[in-house]
């Protein structure tokens, strides 16, 4: 698949370098090691609506690494030669603002990087509630010696809602200890290498009522926003735990307070949140059946450098008209295939 609007041999001309204009959050650090493209490429830096707007003509190329879309989307009208944005994150659901959306830019994003980390984020969610180490580093921090027995992984049944790249890695995980490991998506099919199955949407709320764990791996689109609320919560069983590695308002965080609080499920795992940070006074900080990270499942030692290489592997695709990997299909809001 040819890159659009490159042609010939040289692909942008013998005299004019493409330009690459890297969008990041003020007082963010500079992506590291595009040091690689200096001589091949002008790179141009963005922060805010302003510093867009003075970068974005005859701008070819955009690095993403700051997913607010109102300074994009402000200086969108300046976009006169954009043909490629990349996101270095998996999700991109901030990015597709309706211009975005209907224009010939292509949109790739970090599909892969994270998918094995998050997977052990989920595992290690998966023992702390079945080995009950939240209350273990409770007594541990009141010095206090309580024997308890715990449960089993071992045969309990997972559903992962969402089983793109990263729900693979899930599953995977689980199966290599023995726990059952069922998907949710697009499309129902009974064969699958990592899935025992997967289960169509339509499905969702019968297979909630049979999973120990439900974890959502779904990334945030018009169809998933809110998809975990009341009901939601009324169909799973009194004894299963809710892991979100996916996008925070995919779950009704005051649904999910009330479900916690009515015992309709008996916990949750949560790196993600409607609203980011978690306002200091909310009560899910205070339940000792809830475990709480600051969105980071997925960031491992050298995850922005394994970004960029990414990044770079992919521009030298697109540079020599080879076809690109991770490219978002914008109407589903998520690259489909790697």
């Amino acid at each position: 698949m040819q890159a659009p609007g490159l042609k010939g041999k040289n692909t942008h001309g013998h005299t004019k370098k493409p330009v690459i204009t890297i969008l990041t959050a003020p007082g963010d650090p500079q992506p590291e090691g595009l040091h690689a493209l200096r001589s091949r490429v002008e790179i141009r830096h963005a922060w805010d609506e302003r510093t867009l707007k003075n970068t974005l003509p005859g701008t070819s190329v955009m690095l993403v690494t700051d997913f607010r879309t109102e300074a994009l989307e402000a200086a969108w009208h300046c976009a006169d030669e954009l043909r490629w944005i990349h996101a270095t994150s998996a999700g991109v659901d901030a990015l597709m603002f309706p211009a975005l959306v209907s224009s010939k830019v292509m949109v790739t994003n970090a599909r892969g990087i994270f998918d094995r980390t998050i997977a052990e984020y989920v595992l290690c969610t998966i023992l702390m509630f079945a080995k009950d180490f939240p209350a273990s580093l409770r007594l541990q921090s009141a010095h206090r010696w309580q024997h308890r027995d715990t449960e089993r992984a071992e045969g309990k049944h997972v559903l992962v809602v969402g089983a793109g790249s990263i729900g693979r890695q899930i599953a995977r995980l689980t199966k290599a200890i023995g726990m059952n490991p069922h998907g949710i998506a697009r499309s129902a099919r009974s064969q699958d290498a990592d899935f025992i199955a997967v289960h169509s949407n339509d499905q969702l709320h019968e297979q909630l009522g049979k999973a120990d764990y439900v974890v959502i791996a779904a990334p945030l689109t018009p169809q998933t926003e809110g998809l975990f609320d009341s009901v939601a919560f009324a169909a799973m069983r009194k004894e299963a735990r809710l892991i979100n590695i996916g996008r925070g308002p995919i779950v009704k965080t005051d649904d999910l307070v009330a479900a916690l609080e009515q015992g309709q499920i008996a916990g949750a795992a949560l790196d993600v949140f409607e609203e980011e940070p978690l306002p200091a006074d909310h009560p899910l900080w205070d339940r000792e059946n809830v475990i709480m990270t600051a969105h980071m499942a997925g960031d491992f030692i050298g995850w922005r450098r394994a970004l960029v290489d990414q990044f770079l592997q992919n521009f030298d695709r697109w540079h020599q008209n080879k076809e690109v990997f991770n490219r978002v299909d914008k109407g589903l809001g998520y690259a489909a295939k790697g």
